[in-house]
Protein backbone atom coordinates (compact mmCIF):
# COMPACT_ATOMS: atom_id res chain seq x y z
CA UNK A 1 0.00 0.00 0.00
CA UNK A 2 1.32 3.42 -0.93
CA UNK A 3 1.96 5.87 1.88
CA UNK A 4 -0.67 8.63 2.20
CA UNK A 5 0.14 11.91 0.52
CA UNK A 6 1.39 14.64 2.87
CA UNK A 7 -1.20 17.17 3.99
CA UNK A 8 -1.20 20.85 3.07
CA UNK A 9 -3.76 22.50 5.35
CA UNK A 10 -5.36 25.82 4.34
CA UNK A 11 -7.09 27.76 7.12
CA UNK A 12 -9.27 30.85 6.62
CA UNK A 13 -12.84 31.99 7.10
CA UNK A 14 -12.95 34.80 4.56
CA UNK A 15 -10.21 33.84 2.07
CA UNK A 16 -10.57 30.08 1.84
CA UNK A 17 -11.80 30.25 -1.78
CA UNK A 18 -8.68 32.20 -2.81
CA UNK A 19 -6.35 29.83 -1.00
CA UNK A 20 -8.11 26.76 -2.41
CA UNK A 21 -7.81 28.10 -5.94
CA UNK A 22 -4.11 28.94 -5.48
CA UNK A 23 -3.23 25.49 -4.14
CA UNK A 24 -4.88 23.46 -6.88
CA UNK A 25 -1.47 23.12 -8.53
CA UNK A 26 -0.29 21.03 -5.53
CA UNK A 27 -3.15 18.52 -5.50
CA UNK A 28 -1.30 15.96 -7.62
CA UNK A 29 1.39 15.42 -4.95
CA UNK A 30 -0.29 16.58 -1.73
CA UNK A 31 -3.55 16.05 0.12
CA UNK A 32 -4.79 19.66 0.18
CA UNK A 33 -7.32 20.13 3.02
CA UNK A 34 -9.31 23.20 4.06
CA UNK A 35 -10.66 24.53 7.33
CA UNK A 36 -12.60 27.70 8.08
CA UNK A 37 -11.67 27.96 11.78
CA UNK A 38 -8.80 27.18 14.13
CA UNK A 39 -10.88 24.47 15.82
CA UNK A 40 -11.61 22.73 12.52
CA UNK A 41 -7.92 22.92 11.58
CA UNK A 42 -6.91 21.39 14.91
CA UNK A 43 -9.35 18.51 14.35
CA UNK A 44 -7.84 17.81 10.92
CA UNK A 45 -4.31 17.82 12.34
CA UNK A 46 -5.27 15.48 15.19
CA UNK A 47 -6.86 13.08 12.73
CA UNK A 48 -3.78 13.15 10.46
CA UNK A 49 -1.49 12.44 13.41
CA UNK A 50 -3.73 9.57 14.57
CA UNK A 51 -3.56 7.78 11.22
CA UNK A 52 0.14 8.58 10.67
CA UNK A 53 -0.37 10.93 7.73
CA UNK A 54 2.46 13.49 7.51
CA UNK A 55 1.63 17.19 7.48
CA UNK A 56 3.95 19.19 5.24
CA UNK A 57 2.54 22.70 5.55
CA UNK A 58 -0.08 24.86 7.25
CA UNK A 59 -1.11 28.07 5.45
CA UNK A 60 -3.36 30.25 7.56
CA UNK A 61 -5.09 33.59 7.26
CA UNK A 62 -3.69 36.17 9.67
CA UNK A 63 -7.13 36.56 11.22
CA UNK A 64 -9.19 33.58 12.35
CA UNK A 65 -12.78 33.70 13.61
CA UNK A 66 -12.29 31.71 16.83
CA UNK A 67 -8.68 32.14 17.97
CA UNK A 68 -5.67 34.43 17.73
CA UNK A 69 -3.47 33.17 14.90
CA UNK A 70 -0.35 33.05 17.13
CA UNK A 71 -2.10 30.93 19.75
CA UNK A 72 -3.39 28.67 17.01
CA UNK A 73 0.10 28.34 15.56
CA UNK A 74 1.40 27.35 19.00
CA UNK A 75 -1.20 24.60 19.29
CA UNK A 76 -0.56 23.37 15.76
CA UNK A 77 3.20 23.25 16.28
CA UNK A 78 2.61 21.07 19.33
CA UNK A 79 0.56 18.66 17.21
CA UNK A 80 2.79 18.63 14.09
CA UNK A 81 6.16 20.20 14.95
CA UNK A 82 7.75 19.34 11.60
CA UNK A 83 5.14 21.11 9.43
CA UNK A 84 6.16 24.37 7.77
CA UNK A 85 3.93 27.30 8.76
CA UNK A 86 2.92 30.29 6.59
CA UNK A 87 0.74 33.28 7.50
CA UNK A 88 -1.05 34.67 4.43
CA UNK A 89 -2.14 38.29 4.83
CA UNK A 90 -4.57 40.15 2.52
CA UNK A 91 -2.85 43.13 0.96
CA UNK A 92 -5.27 45.56 2.62
CA UNK A 93 -3.95 44.52 6.06
CA UNK A 94 -0.37 43.68 5.10
CA UNK A 95 1.43 46.84 6.29
CA UNK A 96 -0.37 46.90 9.62
CA UNK A 97 -0.19 43.21 10.45
CA UNK A 98 3.40 42.56 9.38
CA UNK A 99 4.57 45.11 11.94
CA UNK A 100 2.72 43.23 14.66
CA UNK A 101 3.79 39.77 13.47
CA UNK A 102 7.45 40.51 12.77
CA UNK A 103 8.72 39.94 16.36
CA UNK A 104 7.06 36.52 16.42
CA UNK A 105 8.53 35.61 13.05
CA UNK A 106 11.98 36.40 14.45
CA UNK A 107 11.30 34.08 17.38
CA UNK A 108 10.33 31.18 15.14
CA UNK A 109 6.58 31.07 15.82
CA UNK A 110 6.08 30.54 12.09
CA UNK A 111 8.31 30.29 9.02
CA UNK A 112 7.23 33.28 6.97
CA UNK A 113 4.38 35.64 6.15
CA UNK A 114 3.28 36.35 2.58
CA UNK A 115 0.84 38.60 0.77
CA UNK A 116 -2.28 36.65 -0.10
CA UNK A 117 -2.25 36.27 -3.91
CA UNK A 118 -4.36 38.84 -5.78
CA UNK A 119 -4.77 36.81 -8.94
CA UNK A 120 -3.51 33.85 -10.92
CA UNK A 121 0.15 32.91 -11.33
CA UNK A 122 1.49 34.77 -8.32
CA UNK A 123 4.86 33.09 -8.69
CA UNK A 124 6.53 35.05 -5.90
CA UNK A 125 4.00 33.54 -3.49
CA UNK A 126 4.49 30.05 -4.89
CA UNK A 127 8.28 30.40 -4.95
CA UNK A 128 8.15 30.76 -1.17
CA UNK A 129 5.71 27.86 -0.83
CA UNK A 130 7.85 25.54 -2.96
CA UNK A 131 11.00 26.59 -1.13
CA UNK A 132 9.49 25.61 2.21
CA UNK A 133 8.03 22.38 0.86
CA UNK A 134 11.43 21.51 -0.57
CA UNK A 135 13.05 22.14 2.79
CA UNK A 136 10.42 19.95 4.48
CA UNK A 137 11.00 17.19 1.95
CA UNK A 138 14.76 17.28 2.42
CA UNK A 139 14.83 17.33 6.22
CA UNK A 140 11.67 15.55 7.35
CA UNK A 141 9.92 13.42 4.75
CA UNK A 142 11.01 9.95 3.71
CA UNK A 143 12.22 10.10 0.13
CA UNK A 144 9.77 8.76 -2.46
CA UNK A 145 12.69 8.25 -4.86
CA UNK A 146 15.33 5.64 -4.19
CA UNK A 147 18.19 6.48 -6.52
CA UNK A 148 20.28 4.91 -3.78
CA UNK A 149 19.01 1.96 -1.75
CA UNK A 150 20.66 1.16 1.56
CA UNK A 151 20.19 -2.46 2.60
CA UNK A 152 20.75 -3.13 6.29
CA UNK A 153 19.10 -5.30 8.94
CA UNK A 154 19.18 -2.45 11.44
CA UNK A 155 20.69 0.91 12.33
CA UNK A 156 24.46 0.71 12.58
CA UNK A 157 27.04 3.50 12.86
CA UNK A 158 28.14 2.95 9.24
CA UNK A 159 24.60 2.80 7.82
CA UNK A 160 23.72 6.04 9.64
CA UNK A 161 26.95 7.64 8.36
CA UNK A 162 26.07 6.59 4.79
CA UNK A 163 22.57 8.04 5.15
CA UNK A 164 23.96 11.28 6.57
CA UNK A 165 26.43 11.54 3.68
CA UNK A 166 23.66 11.07 1.12
CA UNK A 167 21.47 13.63 2.91
CA UNK A 168 24.28 16.17 2.86
CA UNK A 169 24.89 15.77 -0.88
CA UNK A 170 21.15 15.84 -1.64
CA UNK A 171 20.97 12.30 -3.07
CA UNK A 172 17.51 10.66 -2.79
CA UNK A 173 17.74 7.40 -0.86
CA UNK A 174 15.73 4.92 1.15
CA UNK A 175 16.62 2.17 3.60
CA UNK A 176 15.34 -1.39 3.24
CA UNK A 177 15.63 -4.61 5.21
CA UNK A 178 17.44 -7.56 3.56
CA UNK A 179 14.20 -9.58 3.38
CA UNK A 180 12.27 -6.82 1.57
CA UNK A 181 11.78 -7.07 -2.22
CA UNK A 182 14.35 -4.30 -2.70
CA UNK A 183 16.73 -6.05 -0.31
CA UNK A 184 16.37 -9.38 -2.09
CA UNK A 185 17.01 -7.67 -5.44
CA UNK A 186 20.18 -6.09 -4.09
CA UNK A 187 21.40 -9.36 -2.57
CA UNK A 188 20.85 -11.16 -5.87
CA UNK A 189 22.79 -8.45 -7.71
CA UNK A 190 25.60 -8.69 -5.16
CA UNK A 191 25.77 -12.47 -5.64
CA UNK A 192 25.91 -12.00 -9.43
CA UNK A 193 28.41 -9.11 -9.56
CA UNK A 194 30.56 -9.65 -6.47
CA UNK A 195 29.92 -13.13 -5.10
CA UNK A 196 30.40 -14.39 -1.58
CA UNK A 197 28.47 -13.46 1.52
CA UNK A 198 27.20 -9.90 1.63
CA UNK A 199 28.23 -7.56 4.43
CA UNK A 200 26.01 -4.71 5.57
CA UNK A 201 25.20 -2.07 4.75
CA UNK A 202 24.89 -2.81 1.06
CA UNK A 203 24.51 0.25 -1.16
CA UNK A 204 22.55 -0.31 -4.38
CA UNK A 205 23.03 2.53 -6.88
CA UNK A 206 20.04 2.28 -9.21
CA UNK A 207 20.74 5.13 -11.64
CA UNK A 208 22.50 4.69 -15.00
CA UNK A 209 25.74 6.61 -14.22
CA UNK A 210 26.68 3.80 -11.82
CA UNK A 211 25.74 0.89 -14.11
CA UNK A 212 29.34 -0.39 -14.13
CA UNK A 213 29.35 -0.79 -10.34
CA UNK A 214 25.77 -0.73 -9.11
CA UNK A 215 26.25 -2.59 -5.83
CA UNK A 216 28.93 -2.13 -3.17
CA UNK A 217 29.43 -2.94 0.48
CA UNK A 218 31.37 0.15 1.58
CA UNK A 219 33.63 -0.02 4.59
CA UNK A 220 33.56 3.77 4.95
CA UNK A 221 31.74 6.83 3.67
CA UNK A 222 34.95 7.85 1.94
CA UNK A 223 34.80 4.73 -0.25
CA UNK A 224 31.26 5.56 -1.37
CA UNK A 225 32.18 9.21 -1.94
CA UNK A 226 35.15 8.31 -4.13
CA UNK A 227 32.95 6.03 -6.23
CA UNK A 228 30.39 8.77 -6.82
CA UNK A 229 32.72 11.72 -7.37
CA UNK A 230 35.94 10.24 -8.74
CA UNK A 231 39.57 10.20 -7.63
CA UNK A 232 42.17 12.99 -7.81
CA UNK A 233 44.19 10.75 -10.10
CA UNK A 234 41.54 11.54 -12.72
CA UNK A 235 43.37 14.87 -13.09
CA UNK A 236 45.86 14.53 -15.92
CA UNK A 237 49.34 13.96 -14.45
CA UNK A 238 50.88 16.40 -16.93
CA UNK A 239 48.34 19.12 -16.16
CA UNK A 240 49.28 21.84 -13.70
CA UNK A 241 46.16 23.68 -12.55
CA UNK A 242 46.14 27.36 -11.70
CA UNK A 243 44.36 26.94 -8.37
CA UNK A 244 43.88 23.94 -6.10
CA UNK A 245 41.41 24.49 -3.28
CA UNK A 246 41.62 22.19 -0.27
CA UNK A 247 38.21 22.04 1.40
CA UNK A 248 34.72 22.60 0.01
CA UNK A 249 33.16 24.58 2.82
CA UNK A 250 31.93 28.15 2.28
CA UNK A 251 35.44 29.57 1.78
CA UNK A 252 36.54 26.88 -0.66
CA UNK A 253 33.29 26.99 -2.61
CA UNK A 254 33.44 30.77 -2.97
CA UNK A 255 37.02 30.51 -4.22
CA UNK A 256 35.97 27.81 -6.70
CA UNK A 257 33.15 29.94 -8.09
CA UNK A 258 35.20 33.12 -8.43
CA UNK A 259 38.38 31.38 -9.56
CA UNK A 260 36.71 29.31 -12.27
CA UNK A 261 34.49 32.19 -13.43
CA UNK A 262 37.59 34.35 -13.89
CA UNK A 263 39.35 31.82 -16.09
CA UNK A 264 41.53 29.97 -13.59
CA UNK A 265 41.73 26.19 -14.04
CA UNK A 266 40.41 25.17 -10.63
CA UNK A 267 40.34 21.85 -8.77
CA UNK A 268 38.68 21.37 -5.37
CA UNK A 269 39.67 18.53 -3.02
CA UNK A 270 37.24 17.74 -0.20
CA UNK A 271 37.92 15.01 2.36
CA UNK A 272 34.30 14.42 3.32
CA UNK A 273 31.20 16.17 1.96
CA UNK A 274 30.60 19.33 -0.07
CA UNK A 275 29.56 22.13 2.29
CA UNK A 276 32.00 21.43 5.08
CA UNK A 277 30.91 21.94 8.66
CA UNK A 278 28.36 24.51 7.51
CA UNK A 279 26.77 21.79 5.38
CA UNK A 280 25.46 20.09 8.51
CA UNK A 281 23.36 23.12 9.50
CA UNK A 282 19.65 22.41 9.14
CA UNK A 283 18.82 26.08 8.61
CA UNK A 284 21.00 29.20 8.33
CA UNK A 285 18.71 32.19 8.75
CA UNK A 286 21.17 35.08 8.77
CA UNK A 287 22.94 34.48 5.44
CA UNK A 288 22.56 37.40 3.06
CA UNK A 289 19.91 36.99 0.38
CA UNK A 290 17.86 34.15 1.91
CA UNK A 291 15.05 35.76 3.91
CA UNK A 292 13.46 32.41 4.74
CA UNK A 293 16.83 30.83 5.50
CA UNK A 294 18.70 28.09 3.67
CA UNK A 295 20.04 24.75 4.83
CA UNK A 296 23.77 24.22 4.78
CA UNK A 297 23.30 21.29 2.40
CA UNK A 298 21.42 23.41 -0.15
CA UNK A 299 23.89 26.28 0.13
CA UNK A 300 26.78 23.90 -0.50
CA UNK A 301 25.16 22.06 -3.39
CA UNK A 302 24.08 25.28 -5.12
CA UNK A 303 27.60 26.68 -4.83
CA UNK A 304 29.07 23.44 -6.19
CA UNK A 305 26.70 23.52 -9.17
CA UNK A 306 27.62 27.16 -9.76
CA UNK A 307 31.35 26.40 -9.69
CA UNK A 308 30.99 23.40 -12.01
CA UNK A 309 29.12 25.62 -14.47
CA UNK A 310 32.26 27.75 -14.74
CA UNK A 311 34.54 24.74 -15.14
CA UNK A 312 35.74 23.87 -11.63
CA UNK A 313 36.36 20.18 -10.91
CA UNK A 314 35.54 18.52 -7.58
CA UNK A 315 37.05 15.41 -6.01
CA UNK A 316 35.37 14.27 -2.81
CA UNK A 317 36.36 11.61 -0.31
CA UNK A 318 40.13 11.95 -0.66
CA UNK A 319 41.74 13.96 2.14
CA UNK A 320 45.02 15.66 1.39
CA UNK A 321 47.75 13.91 3.38
CA UNK A 322 50.74 16.02 2.37
CA UNK A 323 51.65 19.35 0.79
CA UNK A 324 54.97 19.60 -1.02
CA UNK A 325 55.58 23.30 -1.58
CA UNK A 326 57.16 24.23 -4.87
CA UNK A 327 60.26 26.41 -4.95
CA UNK A 328 61.50 28.84 -7.56
CA UNK A 329 58.12 29.00 -9.25
CA UNK A 330 57.72 25.21 -9.45
CA UNK A 331 54.18 23.90 -8.86
CA UNK A 332 53.00 22.90 -5.41
CA UNK A 333 52.03 19.24 -5.05
CA UNK A 334 49.02 18.04 -3.05
CA UNK A 335 49.22 14.35 -2.19
CA UNK A 336 46.19 12.15 -1.50
CA UNK A 337 45.84 8.38 -1.24
CA UNK A 338 44.06 8.52 -4.59
CA UNK A 339 46.55 10.59 -6.55
CA UNK A 340 48.42 13.89 -6.74
CA UNK A 341 47.37 17.34 -7.85
CA UNK A 342 49.97 19.83 -9.14
CA UNK A 343 48.99 23.48 -8.80
CA UNK A 344 50.58 26.88 -9.28
CA UNK A 345 48.66 28.18 -6.27
CA UNK A 346 46.90 26.54 -3.33
CA UNK A 347 44.11 27.84 -1.12
CA UNK A 348 43.92 26.12 2.26
CA UNK A 349 40.23 26.18 3.20
CA UNK A 350 39.99 22.86 5.02
CA UNK A 351 38.06 24.34 7.91
CA UNK A 352 37.75 22.94 11.39
CA UNK A 353 36.30 19.89 13.10
CA UNK A 354 34.40 19.80 16.35
CA UNK A 355 36.61 19.04 19.32
CA UNK A 356 36.24 15.62 20.89
CA UNK A 357 34.45 15.42 24.23
CA UNK A 358 37.16 13.27 25.77
CA UNK A 359 34.84 10.84 27.59
CA UNK A 360 35.83 7.40 26.33
CA UNK A 361 32.56 5.71 27.24
CA UNK A 362 30.74 8.16 24.94
CA UNK A 363 33.37 8.03 22.20
CA UNK A 364 32.61 4.30 22.00
CA UNK A 365 28.95 5.17 21.27
CA UNK A 366 29.58 7.50 18.31
CA UNK A 367 27.04 6.47 15.71
CA UNK A 368 24.93 4.76 18.38
CA UNK A 369 23.15 7.80 19.74
CA UNK A 370 26.25 10.01 20.06
CA UNK A 371 26.94 12.34 17.13
CA UNK A 372 29.55 14.97 16.33
CA UNK A 373 27.85 17.75 14.40
CA UNK A 374 24.19 18.26 13.62
CA UNK A 375 23.73 14.93 11.75
CA UNK A 376 20.38 15.64 10.09
CA UNK A 377 19.81 11.95 9.45
CA UNK A 378 20.21 11.11 13.12
CA UNK A 379 17.78 13.90 14.00
CA UNK A 380 14.95 11.98 12.36
CA UNK A 381 15.74 9.04 14.63
CA UNK A 382 15.18 11.16 17.75
CA UNK A 383 11.37 11.13 17.74
CA UNK A 384 9.96 11.06 21.30
CA UNK A 385 13.44 10.98 22.86
CA UNK A 386 15.14 13.28 25.34
CA UNK A 387 18.09 14.77 23.50
CA UNK A 388 21.11 16.76 24.66
CA UNK A 389 23.15 19.25 22.61
CA UNK A 390 26.59 20.34 23.82
CA UNK A 391 27.78 23.71 22.52
CA UNK A 392 26.94 27.38 22.69
CA UNK A 393 27.59 28.57 19.12
CA UNK A 394 25.22 29.14 16.23
CA UNK A 395 25.68 25.59 14.96
CA UNK A 396 24.52 24.21 18.30
CA UNK A 397 21.53 26.55 18.34
CA UNK A 398 20.51 25.62 14.80
CA UNK A 399 20.84 21.93 15.68
CA UNK A 400 18.69 22.34 18.79
CA UNK A 401 15.92 24.09 16.86
CA UNK A 402 15.95 21.37 14.21
CA UNK A 403 16.01 18.54 16.76
CA UNK A 404 13.05 20.08 18.57
CA UNK A 405 10.92 19.22 15.54
CA UNK A 406 11.38 15.54 16.38
CA UNK A 407 12.56 15.02 19.97
CA UNK A 408 10.36 15.11 23.06
CA UNK A 409 12.81 17.51 24.69
CA UNK A 410 16.12 19.16 23.79
CA UNK A 411 18.54 20.37 26.46
CA UNK A 412 21.47 22.59 25.50
CA UNK A 413 24.45 22.10 27.82
CA UNK A 414 26.98 24.93 28.13
CA UNK A 415 29.80 25.68 30.56
CA UNK A 416 29.08 29.43 30.53
CA UNK A 417 26.37 31.27 32.44
CA UNK A 418 24.37 32.02 29.27
CA UNK A 419 24.45 32.02 25.47
CA UNK A 420 24.79 35.77 24.90
CA UNK A 421 28.54 35.81 24.21
CA UNK A 422 28.59 32.96 21.71
CA UNK A 423 25.25 32.76 19.86
CA UNK A 424 23.36 35.14 17.57
CA UNK A 425 20.43 36.93 19.18
CA UNK A 426 17.88 35.61 16.69
CA UNK A 427 18.72 32.05 17.71
CA UNK A 428 18.66 32.84 21.43
CA UNK A 429 15.18 34.33 20.98
CA UNK A 430 13.97 31.35 18.95
CA UNK A 431 15.28 28.94 21.58
CA UNK A 432 13.67 30.86 24.43
CA UNK A 433 10.27 30.68 22.71
CA UNK A 434 10.46 26.98 21.90
CA UNK A 435 8.74 24.96 24.66
CA UNK A 436 10.75 21.84 23.82
CA UNK A 437 14.17 23.46 24.32
CA UNK A 438 15.83 24.30 27.63
CA UNK A 439 19.31 25.67 28.32
CA UNK A 440 21.29 24.21 31.22
CA UNK A 441 24.23 26.51 32.01
CA UNK A 442 27.44 25.76 33.89
CA UNK A 443 27.22 22.07 33.05
CA UNK A 444 29.57 19.51 31.53
CA UNK A 445 29.33 15.80 30.75
CA UNK A 446 31.66 13.57 32.74
CA UNK A 447 30.34 10.10 31.88
CA UNK A 448 27.70 8.19 29.96
CA UNK A 449 26.70 4.74 28.87
CA UNK A 450 24.52 2.53 26.75
CA UNK A 451 21.12 0.99 27.30
CA UNK A 452 20.38 -2.72 26.92
CA UNK A 453 20.22 -2.35 23.15
CA UNK A 454 23.70 -0.87 22.86
CA UNK A 455 22.45 2.66 22.13
CA UNK A 456 23.12 5.73 24.27
CA UNK A 457 20.99 5.45 27.39
CA UNK A 458 22.29 7.87 30.02
CA UNK A 459 24.60 10.78 30.75
CA UNK A 460 26.35 11.88 33.91
CA UNK A 461 26.17 15.70 34.18
CA UNK A 462 28.33 17.82 36.46
CA UNK A 463 27.81 21.40 37.64
CA UNK A 464 31.13 23.15 36.97
CA UNK A 465 30.61 25.46 39.97
CA UNK A 466 29.65 23.02 42.71
CA UNK A 467 30.89 19.74 41.13
CA UNK A 468 27.55 18.16 41.99
CA UNK A 469 26.63 15.35 39.62
CA UNK A 470 23.35 14.07 38.23
CA UNK A 471 22.54 11.07 36.06
CA UNK A 472 19.91 11.69 33.36
CA UNK A 473 18.30 9.44 30.76
CA UNK A 474 19.33 10.42 27.22
CA UNK A 475 18.18 9.15 23.84
CA UNK A 476 20.62 11.25 21.82
CA UNK A 477 23.71 13.41 22.22
CA UNK A 478 24.91 15.95 19.66
CA UNK A 479 28.34 17.49 20.21
CA UNK A 480 29.14 20.85 18.62
CA UNK A 481 31.99 22.14 20.75
CA UNK A 482 34.99 24.25 19.91
CA UNK A 483 37.04 24.10 16.77
CA UNK A 484 40.02 21.89 15.95
CA UNK A 485 41.89 22.90 12.76
CA UNK A 486 42.19 20.47 9.83
CA UNK A 487 45.75 21.08 8.65
CA UNK A 488 48.22 18.52 9.99
CA UNK A 489 49.01 17.72 6.35
CA UNK A 490 50.63 21.13 5.84
CA UNK A 491 53.90 20.12 7.47
CA UNK A 492 56.29 22.67 8.93
CA UNK A 493 56.62 24.96 5.92
CA UNK A 494 53.29 26.73 6.48
CA UNK A 495 53.40 28.40 9.89
CA UNK A 496 50.54 28.12 12.37
CA UNK A 497 49.64 29.67 15.71
CA UNK A 498 49.73 27.89 19.07
CA UNK A 499 46.27 26.43 18.42
CA UNK A 500 47.14 25.07 14.99
CA UNK A 501 45.43 27.72 12.83
CA UNK A 502 47.25 29.00 9.74
CA UNK A 503 49.04 32.34 10.05
CA UNK A 504 48.50 34.89 7.27
CA UNK A 505 49.33 38.53 6.54
CA UNK A 506 50.78 40.53 9.41
CA UNK A 507 50.37 37.58 11.78
CA UNK A 508 53.23 35.83 9.95
CA UNK A 509 56.49 36.27 11.97
CA UNK A 510 58.54 39.24 10.76
CA UNK A 511 61.53 37.02 9.93
CA UNK A 512 59.40 35.56 7.13
CA UNK A 513 58.51 38.94 5.63
CA UNK A 514 60.04 39.75 2.25
CA UNK A 515 61.92 43.04 1.90
CA UNK A 516 60.40 44.14 5.21
CA UNK A 517 56.85 43.72 3.93
CA UNK A 518 54.32 41.23 5.31
CA UNK A 519 52.47 38.81 3.06
CA UNK A 520 49.06 39.83 1.72
CA UNK A 521 46.27 39.51 4.26
CA UNK A 522 45.24 35.99 3.16
CA UNK A 523 48.72 34.83 2.10
CA UNK A 524 50.84 32.47 4.20
CA UNK A 525 54.59 32.52 4.67
CA UNK A 526 54.97 30.27 1.58
CA UNK A 527 54.55 32.12 -1.74
CA UNK A 528 51.56 30.84 -3.68
CA UNK A 529 49.84 29.28 -0.68
CA UNK A 530 46.85 31.13 0.75
CA UNK A 531 44.37 30.43 3.56
CA UNK A 532 40.74 31.43 4.05
CA UNK A 533 37.83 30.67 6.32
CA UNK A 534 37.81 28.98 9.72
CA UNK A 535 41.26 27.44 9.24
CA UNK A 536 42.88 30.89 9.18
CA UNK A 537 44.14 32.32 12.47
CA UNK A 538 42.05 35.28 13.58
CA UNK A 539 39.18 34.68 11.17
CA UNK A 540 35.57 35.28 12.11
CA UNK A 541 33.89 31.89 12.42
CA UNK A 542 30.80 32.70 10.35
CA UNK A 543 29.57 31.38 6.99
CA UNK A 544 29.38 34.79 5.33
CA UNK A 545 32.86 35.75 6.54
CA UNK A 546 34.34 32.53 5.18
CA UNK A 547 32.63 33.05 1.81
CA UNK A 548 34.02 36.58 1.61
CA UNK A 549 37.55 35.43 2.36
CA UNK A 550 37.36 32.67 -0.24
CA UNK A 551 36.26 35.13 -2.91
CA UNK A 552 38.89 37.69 -1.86
CA UNK A 553 41.67 35.12 -2.06
CA UNK A 554 41.12 34.76 -5.80
CA UNK A 555 42.30 38.30 -6.47
CA UNK A 556 45.50 37.51 -4.57
CA UNK A 557 45.93 34.36 -6.63
CA UNK A 558 45.69 36.45 -9.82
CA UNK A 559 48.41 38.76 -8.50
CA UNK A 560 50.65 35.84 -7.61
CA UNK A 561 50.22 34.18 -11.02
CA UNK A 562 50.98 37.45 -12.78
CA UNK A 563 54.17 37.65 -10.75
CA UNK A 564 55.14 34.23 -12.05
CA UNK A 565 54.59 35.55 -15.58
CA UNK A 566 52.37 32.54 -16.23
CA UNK A 567 49.11 33.38 -18.01
CA UNK A 568 45.99 31.95 -16.44
CA UNK A 569 44.37 29.08 -18.33
CA UNK A 570 41.50 30.05 -20.60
Amino acid sequence: MNAPAPVILLVSADEIATLTDQFRRYEHDYDVRTATSAAAATAILKQARTVGQPVAMIVTDSQLPDENVLLAMHDWRTLVPTARRIVAIPISRFAEETAALRPYLAKGKFDTYLVLPQGRRDEEFHYAVVELLSDWGATVAASVIDTVRIITPGATPLSLAVRDFLDRIGFPHRTYAPDSPQGEEALALHAERVGGAASYPLVHLTSKPFADRPIIAPTSVRELSALMYGRPSDVDVDTVVDLAVVGAGPAGLAAAVYGASEGLSTVVLESEVIGGQAGTSSMIRNYLGFPRGISGMRLGQRARTQAIRFGARFFTGWPVVELRPGTGGAPHVLVTDGGEVHARSVLVASGVAYRRLGVQALEDLVGAGVNYGAAMTAAREMEDRDVYVVGGGNSAGQAAVHLARFARSVTILIRREDLAATMSTYLIDEISWNPRITVRPCTEIVDGGADEGGQLGWLQLCDVRTREEERVLAGGLFLLIGAAPHCDWLGEDVLRDEHGFVLTGRDVPTECWIDGLPPENLATCVPGIFAAGDIRSGSMKRVAAASGEGASAVSLVHGYLEGLRVPAAT
